[in-house]
C-alpha cells in the first residue's frame, strides 16, 4: 500500500481562512497595502504587548531593515546564535557586519548567557564596534531573556530577537517578541502559523518602525511625485496575505496547544529510554511548541538518531537533524565565534520529529507505532 508521506510541520489552514482571504479580495485591496494589513499588524502588536508592529515579506527582512535602521555595517561585529537556520546570519551579511557565532546551552539549544558574555569580553578587549546582539528562539522556546538582556545592558549594546520560531510562547509569563530593542517574527509556511510567506517587526520604538516602514516600501519620501533619499527595499507584506495571518491569529493558541499535546505524546513514548531527551528541557510550559526534537546519546541508547530516522524514513515520515550549526557551514567557514562544542554535539545526536497541528490523530499513531519499533 502506498503511504502518504508525515511531514514535519504543514501548513494548518481551512474555511476560516478562505473566507478571511476572500473577503479581502472581494474589498479590492489586492495592493500591498490595505485594512487587513493594518488590523494584523495591531493585532499581533496587542497579542505579544508591544507598541509597533510592521508586517513585512519575511523575517529575515525584519532583521535586514532593523539593522538598517540602526546603521549597522562594514566594520561591525555581531554575535548571533550559531544553532539558527541560514536566515539570522544573512540578514547580518547583508548590511556587510561580520558575524560572531555564540555556541548553545546544552539543555535547550538556545544562546547561552555564559558564552555571550566571553564573547563580548573578547570582542572589547579588540576594540571591536558591537551594535547590536542577535539571539534566535530555538524551536519555539524563548532565549533566557533575563539573563541574556542583563548582559547586553553591561555591555551597552542593543538586543534584536530572532523569535522567528516562538510567536505565542512566553519567557517568565512575558510573551516572545517583546524583549529588547526589537524583535523578528516569521510567519513562512512551516510556522506556528502562517501568511503563506511573510514575517514583521515588533518593537517598542516608534521611529524604528516608522522607518521600517518606509524602507519597506522604496524609501519613497511623501510627497506626490516619486522622491528618494535612501535606499529602499520591496518588503511590504501584502493585505491579502495579511489577511490569512487575521485569520491564523485567531487560531493561534489552538494550533500551540495541539503541538503541545504531540509534545507530551512525544514525551510519553520516549520516558525511561536510557539517553534519550527532548530538547528544550523538562519546562516547556512557556515553549509555544512549535517543533519537538528529541537528543540521543549513542554511548547510553541502544539505538542512535541515524537508525530512528532510516525507520522514520522508510515508512514516510519525515524528520530532519536539527539545525547544522552555522560555524560548520561552508559559507560561513572564515567567521569566528566563542564555541564549545554544544551546538554541534547537538546536531549530531538531535532529531526533529513531526510536529505540526494540521496533523490528525491517526497519523500522529502512525508514527508512534514506526518508532516503537527501535525502542528496547
Amino acid at each position: 500500500m502506498l503511504l502518504t508521506p508525515i511531514l514535519l510541520s504543514t501548513p494548518d489552514v481551512g474555511e476560516l481562512e478562505e473566507r478571511y482571504v476572500l473577503s479581502a479580495m472581494r474589498s479590492g485591496w489586492v495592493a500591498p497595502a490595505g485594512p487587513d494589513l493594518d488590523a494584523f499588524e495591531a493585532e499581533v502588536a496587542d497579542r505579544v504587548g508591544v507598541p509597533h508592529a510592521v508586517g513585512l515579506a519575511s523575517g529575515t527582512a525584519a532583521m535586514h531593515l532593523a539593522l538598517v535602521s540602526w546603521g549597522v555595517g562594514p566594520g561591525d561585529v555581531v554575535p548571533v546564535s550559531t544553532f539558527t537556520f541560514a536566515a539570522t546570519v544573512n540578514a547580518i551579511r547583508y548590511v556587510g557586519a561580520e558575524p560572531f557565532f555564540v555556541d548553545a546551552d546544552e539543555e535547550t539549544g538556545n544562546m547561552s548567557p555564559t558564552l555571550l558574555a566571553r564573547a563580548l569580553t573578547q570582542l572589547r578587549e579588540e576594540s571591536a564596534s558591537v551594535p547590536v546582539v542577535v539571539p534566535v528562539d530555538m524551536l519555539g522556546k524563548a532565549v533566557d531573556y533575563t539573563a541574556i538582556a542583563e548582559v547586553t545592558r553591561e555591555f551597552g549594546v542593543r538586543l534584536l530577537c530572532d523569535a522567528a520560531e516562538s510567536l505565542g510562547a512566553t519567557w517568565q509569563g512575558r510573551p516572545a517578541g517583546s524583549f529588547g530593542d526589537a524583535t523578528a517574527i516569521s510567519f513562512n509556511g512551516n510556522k506556528i502559523m502562517t501568511t503563506s510567506g511573510g514575517g514583521m517587526l515588533l518593537t517598542a520604538d516608534p521611529k524604528l518602525a516608522a522607518h521600517v516602514r518606509k524602507l519597506s516600501t522604496q524609501a519613497r519620501e511623501p510627497v506626490a511625485h516619486y522622491e528618494h533619499i535612501e535606499i529602499g527595499y520591496n518588503y511590504r507584506l501584502s493585505n491579502i496575505l495579511a489577511a490569512l495571518g487575521r485569520a491564523q491569529l485567531t487560531r493561534l493558541d489552538a494550533m500551540i496547544e495541539r503541538r503541545r499535546g504531540w509534545r507530551v505524546r512525544y514525551k510519553e513514548i520516549f520516558a525511561g529510554q536510557p539517553g534519550v531527551r527532548v530538547l528544550g528541557g523538562s519546562d516547556d510550559r512557556g515553549d509555544n511548541c512549535w517543533l519537538t526534537a528529541i537528543v540521543v546519546d549513542p554511548l547510553v541508547s541502544a539505538w542512535t538518531v541515524t537508525e530512528l530516522a532510516e525507520v522514520l524514513s522508510e515508512a514516510q515520515i519525515h524528520s530532519r537533524p536539527v539545525w547544522k550549526p552555522m560555524h560548520l557551514q561552508p559559507v560561513s567557514r572564515d567567521l569566528r565565534g566563542v564555541l564549545d562544542g554544544t551546538s554541534e554535539r547537538i546536531f549530531d545526536t538531535g532529531l526533529t520529529l513531526p510536529s505540526g497541528s494540521a496533523m490528525t490523530d491517526d497519523q500522529f499513531e502512525r508514527v508512534a507505532a514506526t518508532i516503537q519499533e527501535i525502542l528496547v
